[in-house]
């Protein structure tokens, strides 16, 4: 399955991430990938919303995962692009948090490929100057 949208504004790019999260359920990984400043923060956003998250989110860089626990479900927000290798996971416990009860969203997935699940949701986001400054074509995925 592969679906693609358009997004000309920052505020289209989170309505996106508002309304995939409205459907999404417990125990779903969402992967995000895309270059930096692309707007996965921006999408990560409007997600947390979707998901009832009043909490203000922001980029767990240096943390590697940040827990809101406010919503309809838990969120746990992911950034792996400082992992160097996949084994790092392990020592963050990232099993308990995509086998669990909440929903996860992975900046960076790709970078831990060997570890997501098959069944997971690849959303990719990808600039096209051409079109404009603020465009974006969003590219959701799953490989089952």
């Amino acid at each position: 399955m592969e679906k693609e949208w358009e997004s000309f504004s920052p505020q289209e790019t989170e309505d996106l991430g508002r309304k995939l999260a409205e459907y999404a359920n417990e125990g779903q990984i969402f992967c995000l990938n895309g270059d930096l400043g692309v707007g996965k923060t921006v999408f990560t956003k409007g997600f947390a919303e979707g998901l009832g998250v009043k909490e203000q989110v922001t980029s767990p860089t240096f943390t590697i995962v940040n827990e809101y626990h406010d919503g309809r479900l838990p969120f746990y927000h992911f950034d792996v692009y400082r992992i160097s290798c996949e084994e790092e996971m392990d020592d963050i416990g990232y099993e308990e948090y995509f086998f669990g009860n909440g929903v996860c969203l992975v900046e960076w997935a790709e970078l831990i490929g060997g570890l997501i699940p098959k069944d997971a949701l690849w959303i990719t986001l990808e600039k096209d100057y051409a079109k404009s400054e603020d465009y974006r074509r969003v590219t959701i995925r799953q490989e089952r």
